[in-house]
């Protein structure tokens, strides 16, 4: 494979590694100047991720870890494209999502926030995108929850997204908020994303995108590199 010219990082677009109003970038934030890596594109491949390697219901979270009844929550459906620096859709891109319930807690040891844990709901799901670059998932709207940073602290609604494209420089972690949320004003991580920026991390509610009846759409767009690429999460 010949070699491939990255358009360069939009730096002004991602958050500081260290914010001290978020306070664990102070404790994992990198303190020493990063160290640029040369070399050819085919070299930074990504793995391959196959169809074969997804089940049935992976991008439904409303089904896949059902017990013994339907999760309970507002059911949202959350679809969108995934494109390159150019705007060119991008096929076959692994997408994962991981999020907290619609009480605000999440399955995991860790969390032990005095909330329900849904037994018909993990809170995981993934999905690859078809040739447009699509990607769709059905689950619940994520609930708020306290997380200690500061006194008084809440996460507003968000669902974390990790998504791989066709090689490491398309790689992104992110996290996907909700139109009018009252607690983005609030959130040191949200804040800590430079003002201009920010507007890409926030969902549009999509009458198109809704199941009728169902559950309510909502369309987030994703750009993996470039002038418009998404914030990445720390």
């Amino acid at each position: 494979m010949p070699d491939t010219v990255l358009d360069p990082r939009d730096w002004a677009s991602h958050p500081a590694y260290l914010h001290p109003p978020y306070a664990s970038t102070l404790l994992r934030g990198p303190t020493q100047p990063l160290v640029p890596l040369r070399g050819r594109l085919s070299n930074l491949h990504a793995p391959v991720y196959g169809a074969h390697e997804l089940g049935p219901l992976d991008h439904d979270l409303t089904r896949n870890a059902v017990k013994n009844g339907v999760p309970l929550g507002e059911r949202i459906i959350v679809t969108g494209r995934v494109l390159d620096e150019r705007g060119r859709p991008l096929a076959n891109t692994l997408v994962e999502i991981w999020q907290a319930n619609a009480a605000g807690r999440y399955v995991h040891k860790a969390d032990q926030h005095d909330a329900p844990l849904d037994p018909n709901f993990l809170g995981a799901g993934r999905c690859l995108t078809d040739t447009q670059g699509r990607y769709r998932f059905l689950t619940v709207k994520p609930g708020a929850y306290p997380w200690g940073n500061h006194p008084n602290a809440w996460r507003p609604n968000h669902i974390h997204f990790s998504l791989f494209g066709e090689h490491f420089g398309a790689r992104l972690v992110t996290q996907m908020y909700f139109p009018g949320d009252p607690l983005l004003a609030h959130d040191p991580i949200f804040q800590g994303t430079p003002a201009g920026a920010r507007e890409r991390l926030i969902a549009s509610f999509a009458l198109d995108a809704t199941e009728p009846g169902y559950a309510l759409g909502y369309i987030f767009d994703i750009v993996l590199r470039g002038a418009r690429e998404t914030p990445w999460e720390r």
